[in-house]
């Protein structure tokens, strides 16, 4: 029985029985609504009329204090804004930042960051570039950007976008673990779950990638095990990182729906288009998509075919809020959720708090990692803490938030 016709049976036996059904169903696309996902792709989504003078770029500088890269933008009034890049990939990165994106920026109108994101696309051929290798410095600079104008401004990111619609944020905690043996990954979750009170959670299957007999067999044991410890009432996702073929994806997406999971995020590889379409097809449980995607395009192109109903743009990798506002625009216009996957450290959950904040189809839980940055600042407006299963927006000027002044002293200027 496929998506299409799927109505659910109320009578059901077993464990679904005594769980709220939250599969979805397949989408009908109409004419009207493929035009207006395409009109998302070219929509302007940024409200620069709250700024009313230009805002023009005089510099832009990368410093690292450790581990940590802070981009710091200046403006020619003395105005500054500032973001905390992924340190993994800016380890590597930091001269893709300076040589190919940096440029286009100098001596033009912060305001008109929408433009100058397709302006650095085409700076020295870059849209050969495109990619996360690629897109991490674009969201790097963006941020800075936006903590700079919402501080010219004195208004939170999110007002940028429409306005804050809320700023209680209900958030996910991801295990990053995998391969350990099933009674292993019920403590650690029960460890990274309890102490913040969440009522979701996310776990991985699979070997990334790839599966093995041992793989297999923890994932079989996992799934109604970790339904059986957390309960009925307990919201549970599940990644496999791209593991399985089409056969496989089956076997574990119909046991993930025998126990009621919320979604299954990447059950084959991430550009297996065609085949995560057949498994998305042959289930009922949502597919859930988009980590490593780059293309605007191809967000376009996978909600108008309904290959995933969770779209998962990451902010960091997909180049920043705005490239990702638009994908929620057209996911929006199909009547599916957008729930933004969060990069590891670079202050991910914090862009993921005001994504969250002012976009109404991001689902019913984000992602959370953990706060473990390292970053010292301070936000006036929130703890930054999840407390109760639910964190708090910032809603200072900008990100709302304060790098510690001598943790950016104490930093090195990164020069090539």
């Amino acid at each position: 029985m496929n998506r299409r016709n799927f109505i659910i049976n109320s009578t059901a036996i077993g464990i679904t029985s005594a769980l709220p059904n939250i599969a979805s169903t397949k989408i009908n696309f109409t004419a009207k609504r493929k035009i207006e996902i395409d009109d998302k792709v070219y929509q302007n989504i940024f409200n620069k009329s709250l700024i009313k003078e230009p805002v023009i770029i005089d510099s832009i500088r990368l410093v690292k204090n450790g581990k940590v890269f802070i981009v710091i933008v200046r403006s020619k009034n003395g105005a500054e804004g500032y973001a905390v890049s992924h340190p993994k990939f800016m380890e590597t990165l930091w001269p893709v930042f300076l040589t190919y994106v940096v440029p286009p920026f100098i001596g033009i109108d912060a305001r008109e960051i929408e433009n100058l994101l397709t302006d650095v696309y085409l700076f020295d051929s870059n849209y050969k570039k495109q990619g996360l290798l690629f897109w991490v410095p674009v969201a790097s600079l963006e941020f800075a950007i936006l903590d700079l104008l919402g501080k010219v401004a004195n208004k939170s990111v999110g007002e940028f976008f429409g306005g804050i619609l809320k700023t209680e944020i209900d958030v996910y905690r991801a295990s990053e673990k995998r391969g350990n043996k099933p009674e292993d990954e019920i403590e650690y979750l029960k460890r990274i779950v309890e102490p913040i009170g969440a009522k979701a959670l996310k776990f991985r299957l699979g070997a990334r990638m790839r599966f093995d007999d041992d793989s297999t067999k923890r994932d079989l044991e996992l799934i109604p095990l970790v339904r059986k410890t957390f309960g009925d009432d307990f919201t549970i996702y599940a990644d496999a990182n791209g593991s399985y073929d089409i056969p496989m994806s089956l076997k574990i997406g119909k046991l993930m729906e025998e126990y009621n999971y919320g979604f299954f995020e990447e059950p084959c590889p991430f550009d297996y288009y065609d085949e995560t379409k057949e498994i998305a097809d042959k289930l009922n449980i949502k597919i859930a998509g988009g980590e490593e995607e780059s293309s605007l395009r191809m967000f376009k192109w996978m909600i108008e075919h309904d290959v995933v109903q969770v779209v998962q743009p990451d902010l960091l990798y997909f180049g920043g809020l705005i490239r990702s506002v638009k994908v929620a625009k057209m996911a929006q216009a199909a009547g599916i959720d957008c729930t933004p996957h969060m990069s590891g450290n670079g202050l991910g959950y914090l862009y993921v708090l005001h994504f969250a904040s002012f976009i109404p189809n991001c689902g019913p839980h984000q992602e959370f990692k953990g706060d473990d940055d390292k970053v010292p600042f301070v936000c006036p407006t929130s703890i930054l803490k999840a407390v109760n299963g639910k964190m708090t927006v910032p809603t200072g000027p900008g990100l709302g938030i304060e790098i510690d002044p001598d943790f950016i002293k104490l930093a090195k200027e990164v020069k090539l």
